[in-house]
């Protein structure tokens, strides 16, 4: 199995998804090597910064069910080889 390091982001506008995006993030533990989450008060928001290290298909399923949160926008970036 071809496996990419990567970065995501996630931007939670409303709160009340929190609890959404840890359930989604703790099924996936097992290809998160490292999380950081801000409150960003001014703003209103959290920022979330994971890094990943899974395959294709582990770290698709993950950004797609997280983007599918209301007021959460993800980003990801990886490694274009193994």
């Amino acid at each position: 199995m071809d496996k990419r390091l990567g970065v995501i982001g996630i931007v939670v506008e409303d709160l009340k998804a929190a609890n959404q995006i840890n359930a989604i993030l703790h099924d996936f533990a097992g290809i998160i090597v490292g999380r950081m989450g801000i409150p960003y008060k001014e703003r209103g928001v959290s920022v979330i910064s994971l890094i990943v290290d899974g395959s294709n298909d582990e770290i698709s399923t993950m950004t797609g069910k997280i983007g599918q949160v209301p007021d959460v926008s993800v980003k990801s970036s990886l490694t274009k080889t193994s």
